[in-house]
Parts: structure tokens; C-alpha cells; sequence
């Protein structure tokens, strides 16, 4: 009976220590999966930080390119940027006057010039760095314009850009124009500004009628993806 009582006893502790033993393992998996989880979003976290817009410019020969050429150079663009991690977002064309221009997240400048190197050889002749502004919806309405504020290097303030692009959104109506979106370098005190509208001088109008800041170039463009 005694000999019975302590074998009951000693399955009783063995199975409470397979018991502890499996709770021990439970918890110290889940502890590794918390850390693995916490760890990747840090680390997500900081890349996203770590990245800023850019909007590079390729100065090519006018009417030397068609805009087939340059969706084939993004595709190899894309093909490439994962080895820098550059993220290319859209690029507009203008064939006539042999511009391209192309919008990225990136962690430096140089990682974009060297993504476009390796994928075809144009290297961007100048690269921007800049602040985006806030998005409106592109309806597909109308011919679609790039164009340029310059407005001297330390004279502007992406805060101030913003006061003025809300002028514009509140004047557009008047001159059938669509602000799509726009990106401040304050460095180098260029705006640029992407709007739908019937013609060039229906932009210009409305910058001038909504707070008078006319822009230096207006181009006409083709929006790539």
C-alpha cells in the first residue's frame, strides 16, 4: 500500500514537472515570437524614418527619346532598385523638350543615381531633394502640367507652400485646373507643381489669381507609372 502511495506520488510530481516543463517551452516560444515581432517593426520603422522623397531630372536631347524609351529604362529601373532600396513611385515625360522627370523614396541621393547607372546609364543630371505635399484624386481630365517655382535658395518653407497651394485648390474651379500634387526642395527654393488643366496658361492664371507666385516653366507632360 505504502509502495503504491509513493509511486502515485512520484507519477503525481513527474507529471507536474512535464507539466511545468511544457509551460516553460510555451512561454518561451511565444517570448521569442514577441521579440522577433517587435524587432521587425523597429526595424520597419526606422527604414520608413531613414527615407525621403526625391525628384531627380533627366536633361536629355529634345526630341531625341520617345516616351516608350523611357517606360522601358523605368522597368529596368524597378528591376534594379531593390538593391539600394529606392522605391521609384511615377516619372513624367516631355518628349519635345527632352525631360524626364521621376519621383522616388530613397535613403540618399546617391543610391538614385546609382539605381538609374546600373539599370540603363542615364544618370539624372540634377536630383532634389523634397517634401511632398498632400494628394488630390487624378481624374484623367484635361492635358497634365509640370511646373517649376523657382524661388531662390532659403526663400521658401514647405509650411508657406502649403499656405499657397490652398490657394490654389480654392481658385482652380475658376480656370477648369486640377492640383494633383506638388513637392518642395527648400534647399534650393524650387517648387514643383503636377496639376491637370486645358492648357498652360490656365495654370499660370491660377497661381497668379490665387496668390501670385507665377511659375518660372510650365511643361506639358506624360505620366508614367
Amino acid at each position: 500500500m505504502k509502495a503504491r502511495t509513493r509511486q502515485n506520488t512520484f507519477d503525481l510530481l513527474n507529471h507536474l514537472t512535464n507539466i511545468h516543463i511544457m509551460k516553460s517551452f510555451v512561454v518561451a516560444i511565444l517570448a521569442i515570437g514577441l521579440f522577433l515581432s517587435v524587432h521587425s517593426t523597429l526595424a520597419a520603422q526606422k527604414s520608413s524614418k531613414e527615407q525621403q522623397y526625391f525628384l531627380d531630372v533627366h536633361k536629355m536631347e529634345p526630341g531625341g527619346f520617345t516616351y516608350a524609351d523611357v517606360a522601358g529604362a523605368h522597368q529596368k529601373d524597378l528591376a534594379t532598385q531593390k538593391k539600394r532600396n529606392v522605391s521609384f513611385i511615377s516619372y513624367w515625360v516631355d518628349e519635345e523638350q527632352g525631360l524626364v522627370y521621376c519621383l522616388s523614396k530613397a535613403d540618399k541621393a546617391s543610391d538614385i543615381s546609382d539605381t538609374h547607372k546600373e539599370a540603363h546609364g542615364l544618370v539624372p543630371t540634377e536630383i532634389y531633394p523634397v517634401v511632398a505635399g498632400m494628394a488630390s484624386n487624378y481624374t484623367g481630365n484635361g492635358k497634365l502640367f509640370i511646373d517649376i517655382h523657382e524661388l531662390g535658395p532659403g526663400n521658401v518653407t514647405a509650411e508657406a507652400v502649403a499656405g499657397a497651394h490652398e490657394k490654389d485648390l480654392a481658385t482652380q474651379g475658376q480656370y477648369h485646373v486640377n492640383f494633383i500634387n506638388y513637392w518642395v526642395d527648400e534647399k534650393s527654393g524650387k517648387v514643383f507643381c503636377l496639376a491637370e488643366a486645358p492648357s498652360a496658361d490656365a495654370v499660370i492664371k491660377t497661381h497668379k489669381n490665387a496668390h501670385g507666385l507665377v511659375p518660372a516653366t510650365v511643361l506639358e507632360v506624360e505620366q508614367g507609372q
